[in-house]
Protein backbone atom coordinates (compact mmCIF):
# COMPACT_ATOMS: atom_id res chain seq x y z
CA UNK A 1 0.00 0.00 0.00
CA UNK A 2 1.42 3.43 -0.97
CA UNK A 3 0.43 5.79 2.23
CA UNK A 4 2.06 9.65 1.56
CA UNK A 5 0.33 10.83 5.16
CA UNK A 6 -1.68 9.87 7.83
CA UNK A 7 -5.48 10.88 6.42
CA UNK A 8 -8.03 8.79 5.99
CA UNK A 9 -7.92 9.00 1.97
CA UNK A 10 -3.83 9.36 2.02
CA UNK A 11 -2.80 5.93 0.69
CA UNK A 12 -3.93 3.87 -2.70
CA UNK A 13 -6.20 1.73 -1.16
CA UNK A 14 -8.96 4.51 0.01
CA UNK A 15 -7.89 6.68 -3.26
CA UNK A 16 -8.88 3.89 -5.25
CA UNK A 17 -11.86 3.34 -3.35
CA UNK A 18 -13.35 6.84 -3.26
CA UNK A 19 -13.28 5.93 -7.17
CA UNK A 20 -16.00 3.20 -6.24
CA UNK A 21 -17.99 5.41 -4.05
CA UNK A 22 -18.01 8.42 -6.53
CA UNK A 23 -19.53 5.39 -8.89
CA UNK A 24 -22.22 4.53 -7.19
CA UNK A 25 -25.33 6.27 -7.75
CA UNK A 26 -26.31 8.73 -5.38
CA UNK A 27 -28.89 6.50 -3.01
CA UNK A 28 -26.01 3.96 -2.71
CA UNK A 29 -23.18 5.41 -1.58
CA UNK A 30 -24.53 4.25 2.11
CA UNK A 31 -24.31 0.98 1.24
CA UNK A 32 -20.91 1.32 -0.40
CA UNK A 33 -19.91 2.52 3.43
CA UNK A 34 -21.76 0.02 5.08
CA UNK A 35 -20.26 -3.23 3.14
CA UNK A 36 -16.80 -1.52 4.02
CA UNK A 37 -18.01 -1.36 7.36
CA UNK A 38 -19.32 -4.71 7.65
CA UNK A 39 -16.21 -5.97 6.06
CA UNK A 40 -14.07 -5.02 9.02
CA UNK A 41 -16.39 -5.73 11.97
CA UNK A 42 -17.77 -9.04 10.62
CA UNK A 43 -14.47 -10.74 10.06
CA UNK A 44 -14.77 -12.22 13.44
CA UNK A 45 -11.39 -13.19 15.37
CA UNK A 46 -9.56 -13.27 12.02
CA UNK A 47 -6.59 -11.23 11.45
CA UNK A 48 -7.79 -7.78 9.77
CA UNK A 49 -5.86 -7.47 6.48
CA UNK A 50 -4.78 -2.94 6.23
CA UNK A 51 -6.94 -3.57 2.71
CA UNK A 52 -10.63 -3.77 4.25
CA UNK A 53 -9.19 -1.65 7.23
CA UNK A 54 -8.46 1.07 4.84
CA UNK A 55 -11.71 1.13 3.20
CA UNK A 56 -13.18 1.29 7.01
CA UNK A 57 -11.17 4.53 8.05
CA UNK A 58 -11.81 6.39 4.76
CA UNK A 59 -15.69 5.03 4.87
CA UNK A 60 -16.02 6.38 8.67
CA UNK A 61 -14.38 9.82 7.93
CA UNK A 62 -17.09 10.21 5.49
CA UNK A 63 -19.34 9.39 8.47
CA UNK A 64 -17.84 11.86 10.26
CA UNK A 65 -18.11 14.66 8.34
CA UNK A 66 -21.47 15.30 8.77
CA UNK A 67 -21.61 14.74 12.38
CA UNK A 68 -21.38 17.61 14.66
CA UNK A 69 -18.00 18.95 15.02
CA UNK A 70 -16.85 16.43 12.24
CA UNK A 71 -14.12 17.60 9.69
CA UNK A 72 -14.75 17.65 5.93
CA UNK A 73 -12.87 15.33 3.63
CA UNK A 74 -11.57 18.07 1.08
CA UNK A 75 -8.56 15.98 0.03
CA UNK A 76 -8.10 15.21 -3.60
CA UNK A 77 -7.80 11.93 -3.28
CA UNK A 78 -11.60 11.90 -1.41
CA UNK A 79 -14.43 11.24 -3.42
CA UNK A 80 -15.67 13.72 -6.46
CA UNK A 81 -18.96 13.43 -6.37
CA UNK A 82 -21.02 15.11 -3.27
CA UNK A 83 -22.26 12.53 -0.94
CA UNK A 84 -25.50 12.52 -0.03
CA UNK A 85 -27.01 12.74 3.66
CA UNK A 86 -25.84 9.43 5.25
CA UNK A 87 -28.24 7.39 7.49
CA UNK A 88 -26.99 7.81 11.40
CA UNK A 89 -27.43 3.90 11.81
CA UNK A 90 -24.53 4.35 9.93
CA UNK A 91 -22.20 5.72 13.26
CA UNK A 92 -22.67 3.13 15.28
CA UNK A 93 -21.00 0.99 12.90
CA UNK A 94 -18.28 3.17 11.81
CA UNK A 95 -17.12 3.14 15.73
CA UNK A 96 -17.18 -0.48 15.37
CA UNK A 97 -14.98 -0.52 12.26
CA UNK A 98 -12.15 1.71 13.74
CA UNK A 99 -12.37 -0.06 16.98
CA UNK A 100 -11.51 -3.37 14.85
CA UNK A 101 -9.03 -0.92 13.40
CA UNK A 102 -7.58 -0.34 16.38
CA UNK A 103 -7.61 -3.77 17.82
CA UNK A 104 -4.85 -6.38 18.61
CA UNK A 105 -5.35 -8.20 15.00
CA UNK A 106 -5.43 -5.27 12.87
CA UNK A 107 -2.22 -5.47 10.02
CA UNK A 108 -3.52 -1.64 9.65
CA UNK A 109 -2.57 -1.13 12.86
CA UNK A 110 0.42 -2.79 12.87
CA UNK A 111 1.96 -1.12 9.53
CA UNK A 112 1.64 2.33 11.55
CA UNK A 113 3.49 0.94 14.77
CA UNK A 114 6.12 0.24 12.79
CA UNK A 115 6.71 4.00 11.73
CA UNK A 116 5.74 5.45 15.17
CA UNK A 117 2.31 5.78 13.84
CA UNK A 118 0.99 7.91 17.04
CA UNK A 119 -0.14 10.87 14.61
CA UNK A 120 -2.18 8.70 13.13
CA UNK A 121 -3.61 6.60 15.55
CA UNK A 122 -4.43 10.12 17.18
CA UNK A 123 -6.78 11.32 14.00
CA UNK A 124 -8.73 7.64 14.25
CA UNK A 125 -9.36 8.07 17.83
CA UNK A 126 -10.49 11.68 16.59
CA UNK A 127 -12.59 10.09 14.10
CA UNK A 128 -14.45 7.68 16.82
CA UNK A 129 -15.03 10.56 19.24
CA UNK A 130 -16.99 12.77 16.57
CA UNK A 131 -18.88 9.63 15.61
CA UNK A 132 -19.71 8.99 19.37
CA UNK A 133 -20.51 12.66 20.27
CA UNK A 134 -24.19 13.36 20.72
CA UNK A 135 -23.40 17.43 19.20
CA UNK A 136 -25.00 19.15 22.40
Amino acid sequence: MGTWDIGPFDNDTAADFSYQIDEAAADDKAGVLLVAFREVTENGDDFLDDYLAVKAVASAALVAAQCPGGEPVTTAYGPKQAIPPLPDALRPLAVAALDRVLGEDSELLELWEESDGEEWKAGILRLRAVLTSTGA
